[in-house]
């Protein structure tokens, strides 16, 4: 087949992709850059990314740069938005499209036109090459908005966690501090985790496996319409799990209600 010419008389942008990958050690929320290894910027630190090629969708661009400059791969990115300030780039005039994501911090390598790559703590993070800073403070507030509607968060942790895992979690990425038993009690409400019993098998919490819905719509702006008949919360719940009690996330569930109802998680 033919490659397809385009030739045109008059100037056009070029576009580049540009992915923020998150991480998540535990503690801190990490981002993922690389060094430049060639001008502009050479030495500076920035997100990996590069030009698309005329035969592949940005998406598709973005993650065959990532797995090319830190050996990530990835199967899944979201859109944050064009960048197209005019002076945005020192070479020609280049229009980016930024994507970000969450995966498990793994080992990555510089590679491509990647001198280095790196996991940064966010309040560690250097001064970026281009626009870098700026679409990093939009990615973060795409994220925090997020995480309000959707369970992004559940992706950077382990199948199994426990409430302060999950805390610490959510912490950092919306950059508070949650009273800990407040936390742990309105996340318990959801209905969205299951508790993990001893024997490895997982294990609705309380007596019964329904919906916890009595606080519920104070968690989700109103995503339970009334409570469950059946469930009356009982005061020492929390007094009778053994601390590092762990739990897991009820897909199933959360599909029913995002499904369902306006879900929106509030804290």
């Amino acid at each position: 087949m033919e490659t397809q010419k385009y030739t045109y008389d008059y100037p056009r942008p070029a576009v580049t992709t540009d992915c923020v990958v998150f991480g998540f050690d535990g503690r801190d929320l990490k981002v993922l850059l690389i060094e430049r290894g060639l001008e502009p910027y050479k030495g500076a630190w920035a997100f990996p990314g590069g030009f698309l090629n005329m035969d592949e969708t940005a998406e598709q661009g973005a993650l065959r740069e990532l797995k090319e400059e830190t050996g990530l791969d990835l199967r899944y990115i979201k859109q944050v938005g064009a960048f197209s300030d005019v002076d945005r780039d020192p070479r020609t005039r280049v229009i980016t499209i930024a994507f970000y994501a969450l995966a498990k911090k793994a080992e990555v390598q510089g590679g491509d036109d990647a001198a280095k790559a790196q996991w940064f703590a966010l309040n560690e993070v250097p001064r970026l090459a281009f626009d870098h800073d700026y679409i990093l403070r939009k990615t973060m507030q795409k994220l925090r908005e997020d995480i309000h509607f959707e369970p992004i968060g559940f992706g950077l942790l382990d199948k199994e966690f426990t409430i302060p895992e999950l805390q610490r979690l959510y912490e950092a990425i919306l950059g508070v501090h949650f009273d800990r038993r407040n936390f742990y009690k309105k996340m318990l409400q959801t209905g969205i985790l299951d508790e993990v019993d001893d024997d490895d098998r997982p294990a609705f919490f309380g007596e019964h496996h329904e919906m916890r819905s009595m606080d519920i719509g104070a968690l989700f702006g109103g995503l339970a319409k009334e409570a469950h008949p059946s469930y009356s919360a009982r005061p020492d719940d929390d007094s009778r799990r053994k601390k590092g009690t762990r739990f897991s996330f009820n897909k199933k569930r959360y599909d029913e209600f995002k499904e369902d109802n306006n879900f929106k998680l509030e804290f």
